[in-house]
């Protein structure tokens, strides 16, 4: 039985000790069952998803990004959510059943998905009604069926909203989104009959087992774009190696059959038709199905006509699979490969692995978020990556990275209060097996460059003896030197608009490009506590160095946005950000008058085991230790609370410490003005705290000064906090 379970079962263990107990592995995942398969339990912390195609939209503030699985639907959910959680399963959904293949999203309506599964099997969904219509075009009475892949493409044009192109073994135009279709080509393959083609090394019989067994049917179209610059120059590719180009919308082709160095009738993978010049487009073919598993990724600069190889640094045994152009710099490209992701900053002419975290893995597609400079990578096995902000990869070249160091531009940041729909972070309750994806870094995040790691004194030292297979020993005064050198810092100064520091924030000193995300906040009252967070508008951040206790500024400043995610009038936040940078500073004072307290506290304490372990008289000592005690004890209560209520089981009244911190996180857990509560309890929190300080100041610069030089002449033993005396 496998009722509520997946099908396509691959792998199935029974335990021996308990022969109700199943694990079995499917095209779904993991399932485990306690009763002999009559129930079954999804396993859904397991990040394995294989997706063949996948597209972003441009839904504000967050894009979503769409893909289409193998056996597991197409499915659509956030880049990013404003949740403490992350983003967890329950924020994904389902386009449309089946093997899931390429998407489309209208530019302006995020919420019609146009989505295939295998074989052309095409609909529009409505995600605001769950409805689905199916658009595939039918095969016209009295004609050739129509050959569709696997993977069927699909293009919206960028020319219009409503105009879609889908191709079988013919490509075929709606104006209406998908209601009614055109054809506007005629065959677009070799049409070869695929039983005339040998199969390691023979013609097979009709006979064979599993002849055409799940595959798609022979000469189809396999890859699809349209000329972002030009309406209507239309490229298609075929499985059996066939370019096909239209410059007219299809009312008439040019058809390419052969190209350098790629075997015949090699499969056209993909085809990417440039944002930057009409004349240029660029193809990848996949030969792995004849056992050529080498890289074919051609450029031409003249629409087809002719073609150039762009390999070098790809895989030699890598068949790249998807392709994506920068829409900024010209020059930036980005492949998916069968070992992962790489770029190139010279239209392809040297290839480098991108890392970052991304697996050693098939990437089957890759799609660019345009306003966000997002990179999102589809791989067959592990979900999707995103690379968040490829900017500092735009017009990077080799000689930039021989200066000192750089610091790149910072997209805008999104200013909000994550929300807590699990009660806390991440997971919070919900146990190991929840599983949620983290969200990009909360604020702004900053990317620089250093050319050489900074180090102290003693790391250079040593180097230069391993380079210098040993060498000179330091001099006593080099040696205290290098024990007393503070560490290099890398700092990011982070300005307003009115050019006054808001923060500064450390970063990584090694060599490379390192990023740091400054969490919108200013610098804190008090240390080891959080700022209040920086209100919207205009920001400036510098890059500096510290080496040696000398500090040199390194670049910037740059110049970034921080916009208002919150629907609360811009008035009302910027009353509420004074009010709370206030209370932040009320908060701080509070808090250290505690620990002031507290340190005093602790010294009184010590002098009084010292008095029991003073010979003589020292009664009135005792009696004016007890006396600065009690005092003490009241200022305490004020600010803590009485614990001798709290422990006879009476209610007792707010300490001044807790209103102030139960203030400071309601304000902090909203971006709407202070009520009127707020301001009430502020006025009586600014109004105890001059007194209490004053109460504190004489307490610690007065009677205990006092009470110190009496100890001293006594000669009571040393205690924390007192300066000895000699002779």
């Amino acid at each position: 039985p496998e009722e509520h379970k997946h099908v396509d079962s691959h792998a199935m263990w029974i335990d021996p000790e308990d022969p109700s107990y199943y694990l079995s592995g499917c095209d779904g995942g993991i399932y485990e069952s306690f009763d002999r398969g009559e129930n079954w339990h999804f396993k859904s912390n397991l990040p394995i998803t294989q997706f063949y195609d996948l597209e972003v939209d441009n839904r504000e503030p967050f894009y979503f990004v769409y893909g289409g699985t193998q056996d597991n639907f197409t499915l659509g959910g956030p880049s990013r959510t404003a949740s403490a959680s992350g983003i967890v399963n329950s924020d994904w959904f389902v386009v449309r059943g089946g093997d899931g293949f390429q998407i489309e999203i209208d530019p302006r309506d995020p919420d019609t998905v146009y989505a295939e599964a295998q074989y052309g099997a095409l609909v529009r969904f409505d995600r605001r009604t769950g409805e689905r219509v199916g658009i595939k075009p039918f095969d016209e009475p009295g004609e050739e069926p129509l050959r569709w892949n696997w993977d069927s493409p699909l293009l919206l044009s960028p020319h219009a909203p409503t105009r879609l192109y889908f191709a079988a073994n013919r490509l075929f135009r709606s104006e209406d989104r998908g209601d009614s279709w055109t054809a506007v080509s005629g065959e677009l393959s070799r049409g070869i009959d695929p039983n005339t083609l040998p199969v390691m090394g023979k013609i097979w019989p009709p006979e064979a087992v599993a002849k055409g067994d799940g595959t798609s049917q022979y000469g189809n179209s396999t890859a699809l774009a349209e000329s972002p610059l030009e309406e209507g120059l239309l490229y298609v590719g075929t499985d059996d190696g066939v370019i096909n180009v239209s410059e007219d919308g299809g009312g008439s082709w040019r058809r390419l059959e052969s190209f350098p160095g790629v075997p015949e009738m090699t499969y056209v993978s993909r085809l990417l038709a440039s944002s930057h010049t009409a004349e240029r487009v660029y193809a990848t073919f996949d030969n792995h199905k004849s056992g050529d598993f080498a890289p074919y990724v051609l450029l031409s600069e003249d629409r087809g006509r002719s073609w150039s190889a762009r390999v070098e640094g790809l895989p030699e045994n890598g068949p790249v699979l998807a392709i994506a152009e920068d829409p900024v710099d010209a020059d930036l490209l980005f492949a998916g490969t069968e070992f992962g992701v790489f770029f190139s900053l010279d239209r392809g002419g040297k290839w480098v692995q991108l890392k970052g975290g991304i697996p050693i893995i098939a990437v089957r597609d890759l799609a660019i978020q345009a306003r966000e400079q997002d990179l999102v990578a589809a791989t067959f096995g592990r979900g999707f990556y995103v690379l968040d902000d490829f900017g500092p990869l735009r017009g990077l070249r080799a000689e930039a990275l021989e200066s000192e160091a750089l610091l790149f531009a910072v997209r805008r940041a999104w200013r909000y209060l994550p929300a807590r729909p699990l009660g806390g972070e991440g997971p919070s309750f919900q146990g190991a097996s929840f599983y949620n994806a983290p969200n990009p870094p909360f604020g702004a995040l900053i990317t620089y460059y250093l050319k050489e790691p900074l180090e102290t004194a003693k790391q250079k030292r040593k180097k230069a003896e391993k380079e210098a297979e040993g060498g000179s020993y330091p001099s006593l005064e080099d040696f205290r030197q290098e024990q007393e050198e503070e560490p290099p810092r890398v700092t990011l100064t982070v300005r307003d608009a009115d050019e006054r520091i808001v923060r500064r924030i450390e970063g990584p000193t090694g060599k490379g490009i390192h990023r740091v995300s400054w969490d919108l906040r200013h610098a804190p009252a008090r240390l080891e506590s959080e700022g209040a967070l920086a209100g919207p508008g205009r920001y400036s951040v510098s890059l500096s160095r510290t080496v040696g206790g000398v500090t040199q500024e390194l670049a910037g400043p740059e110049s970034f946005l921080v916009e208002n995610l919150s629907t609360v009038p811009q008035p009302e936040q910027d009353e509420l950000q004074r009010f709370r940078l206030e209370m932040e500073r009320l908060l701080a004072a509070y808090r250290g008058a505690r620990e002031a307290a507290r340190e005093l506290d602790r010294q009184l304490e010590d002098v009084r085991k010292a008095l029991r372990e003073t010979p003589g008289d020292v009664g009135e000592l005792t009696e004016a230790t007890r006396g600065l005690q009690d005092e003490l004890k009241d200022l305490l209560i004020a600010l803590e609370g009485d614990s001798v209520l709290r422990d006879y089981g009476r209610p007792a009244p707010m300490p001044l410490l807790s209103r102030a911190g139960r203030l400071a996180g309601e304000l902090n857990g909203s971006t709407g003005p202070p009520t009127g509560t707020h301001r009430r309890q502020f006025q009586l929190l600014e109004g105890e705290l001059p007194g209490l300080l004053d109460r504190l100041r004489r307490l610690r610069e007065e009677e205990w000064r006092q009470l110190e030089e009496r100890l001293v002449e006594s000669d009571v033993p040393w205690t924390a906090g007192r300066l000895p005396r000699w002779p």
